[in-house]
């Protein structure tokens, strides 16, 4: 018993030290948000701002066009979730229905390709887009962002089809549905926990995504969120602090609502879906 109570207490406190150790910068980012530029320069840090001021979130949009920005984010990181999705999901029933070695290779392909580094692929995308007149435009942005996505998406959604039993389809397949209908029909609905999932992921990963927008979007009126962060910074690498983070709590937030609002749907459908099993 005493065994066993240390252990829990152990497990227990190793996980507060994980949450405390991922909510330390957003805490410690908000704190930032809101304090005046004498608190900023401080040599006494505090957690709370003794006399919180707005004058940050004022000047960030003052200085930069955090509007426009954020529309652009928003903009290509909607498409790109969309797009992902409707490409992923016929994609993965088929890699997880057929049992074949053309099926198990394209999967073995799917996990390393998450292995390449940005640098390396960042060389031929600029060619090709370029190729196809795509740079500097959101549509070339989204065309990468759904590339980049579309690995893990496959990865998260033939799991999520293997869960279904396939009884289901089979009852479809008597009843005459075909194999597009069973898809839509039938396995789709099932199927909804994991593609809100895995659009939720394809767009957090384009809301936050900075590589591919420095270098592949030129004009100012183009760029997107991330991209506009950096021009807080100046050309001798001193940032604005008050600005940055109060820009950067601002860019934290579409995120967080999301996953606040369809988390619980998430963790129902999936649970539900393992009962179902």
């Amino acid at each position: 018993m005493r065994t066993s109570t240390a252990g829990r207490v152990g497990q227990y406190a190793a996980l507060l030290g994980y949450l405390v150790f991922l909510a330390f910068p957003f805490l410690w980012l908000v704190s930032t948000a809101f304090k005046s530029p004498r608190e900023l320069g401080s040599p006494h840090p505090t957690w709370i701002p003794r006399h919180p001021t707005l004058d940050n979130f004022r000047q960030a949009f003052d200085e930069q066009p955090l509007l426009r920005a954020a529309g652009n984010s928003l903009l290509a990181a909607l498409a790109a979730a969309v797009i992902a999705v409707l490409i992923a999901t016929p994609l993965a029933y088929v890699m997880a229905r057929q049992r074949t070695r053309l099926a198990k290779a394209a999967t073995g392909w799917v996990v390393v390709s998450q292995a390449f580094p940005l640098v390396l692929v960042i060389i031929p995308l600029f060619l090709v887009l370029k190729e196809l007149r795509l740079i500097n435009s959101l549509a070339g942005l989204v065309m990468v962002y759904v590339v980049w996505a579309l690995p893990f998406a496959l990865w998260m959604l033939v799991g999520y089809v293997r869960a279904v039993p396939g009884e289901l389809e089979e009852a479809a397949a008597v009843d005459g549905a075909g194999r597009l209908r069973t898809l839509v029909s039938v396995t789709a609905p099932l199927l909804a926990p994991g593609i809100v999932a895995t659009a939720l992921f394809a767009f957090i990963t384009a809301w936050n995504e900075f590589f591919f927008a420095l270098v592949l979007l030129k004009t100012p009126e183009k760029q997107t969120l991330p991209v506009v962060l950096t021009h807080f910074i100046g050309a001798e690498g001193v940032a604005d602090l008050g600005p940055l983070a109060a820009a950067a709590f601002l860019a934290t937030l579409p995120s967080l609502i999301i996953f606040a609002i369809i988390q619980r749907r998430i963790t129902g459908g999936m649970l539900a879906g393992a009962v179902k099993g």
